[in-house]
């Protein structure tokens, strides 16, 4: 059985989803972007249809630094991340009442220009 975010083979990827990968695999390590942030980027589209592409496409690329605009771990895939950050550096923030971090948007979010 394919895991959600793993590409069946032989499947041709939809231009649109090509796009949002690619975008996915230039953020820079200990970066981020939001799914608004890569439709935008791309051109196309919207946070939900970039969070689709991710969610069934989007296990061979560093899913991780494509997030929600609030910075909430990936649900379901939080200890995941949560390594992965730590691994890269990605600055985290610390939320009273909240056991798991959050991303740090002001310090961790990449404009898509610079490295």
């Amino acid at each position: 059985m394919l895991d959600v975010n793993e590409e069946a083979p032989g499947t041709e990827l939809p231009p649109y989803a090509e796009r949002v990968l690619e975008v996915a695999e230039i953020i820079p390590a200990g970066r981020v972007m939001t799914y608004g942030d890569v439709a935008e980027y791309v051109g196309e589209g919207g946070p939900r249809q970039v969070g689709r592409v991710m969610a069934l496409y989007g296990g061979p690329v560093p899913w991780w630094r494509v997030i929600r605009a609030d910075g909430r771990l990936l649900p379901g895939h939080e200890l995941r991340a949560l390594e992965q950050y730590r691994v890269e550096g990605t600055p985290l923030r610390e939320v009273a009442g909240q056991h798991m971090p959050r991303v740090d948007l002001r310090r961790a979010r990449w404009d898509g220009r610079s490295g």
